[in-house]
């Protein structure tokens, strides 16, 4: 299966595994509307690809995906709309791949960036990785699937206090709460992605999708249950900053 028309993503297929990197390395991997778009056909594409067993997925440079890019032009809203409408698309395919999904989080993994990172099926962090859902802090609701993910990691209180401060976690201590399923020395991560990858692309393929699948349904329940009240919330802080800034 070929991969074409991405300018924001680099796709590297190494044998069953297809490795994905998040290549705006300049602005630390943060995402514009347009990369937006390509993060939510790539996770839409992956999903039937017959040649893939594995996907890995990292950020080229010193970040994993810096969220947002909030130095880019406000969007009109025609294009918050639908980066809106995508946000919950993202999420949808990434836990309909029943291909096992490796995050290399090899450094900051902020806001959407966390969100991405946490999805996957199994997270390995640099030691120098830096993850946090950091919404708040720019006026937002966590709505793009930090209110899904983080109670599931590490239970509903710690979720609330790390979504409501928006504080971001060096590796240890993502790690010691549970976000995280290990931390290696920043030079051996890719190495230790590429081993996750080789040791589930060598198994008993089937089974290993069937069980992923039956663990999603967890994931699946708590989307259909919170996503679309968090992203709407999310959405109606976005556009009373927008209001307010357009009445300037």
């Amino acid at each position: 299966m070929e991969y074409q028309g991405y300018e924001n993503i680099l796709i590297k297929r190494e044998g069953r595994i297809l490795r994905l990197t998040l290549n705006r390395p300049e602005r630390l991997n943060a995402v514009t509307p347009a990369m937006h778009a390509e993060i939510t056909r790539i996770f839409r594409e992956v999903k039937n690809d017959p040649e893939t067993d594995v996907i890995t997925l990292t950020g080229a440079g010193r970040a994993f995906c810096a969220g947002a890019d909030l130095k880019e032009p406000l969007p009109d809203r025609a294009t918050m709309d639908r980066v809106f409408a995508e946000a919950r698309e993202i999420l949808v395919n990434l836990l309909e791949i029943d291909k096992p999904i490796i995050s290399g989080v090899n450094g900051a993994a902020t806001g959407l960036g966390a969100t991405l990172a946490l999805f996957a099926d199994v997270v390995i962090a640099s030691d120098r990785a830096r993850i946090g859902d950091t919404h708040v802090k720019v006026g937002l609701a966590a709505g793009d699937g930090g209110c899904v993910i983080y109670p599931l990691l590490v239970g509903v209180n710690k979720a609330k206090e790390l979504l409501m401060t928006g504080d971001i976690l060096d590796a240890e201590e993502a790690w010691a709460v549970g976000l995280v399923n290990h931390v290696v020395p920043h030079d051996d991560l890719d190495r230790a992605v590429m081993e996750m990858a080789d040791k589930l692309a060598s198994g008993h393929g089937m089974a290993i999708r069937a069980t992923k699948r039956s663990v999603n349904l967890y994931l699946r329940w708590m989307l259909n249950q919170v996503f679309d009240t968090s992203c709407v919330l999310e959405y109606q802080c976005a556009d009373r900053m927008m209001t307010a800034l357009e009445g300037k």
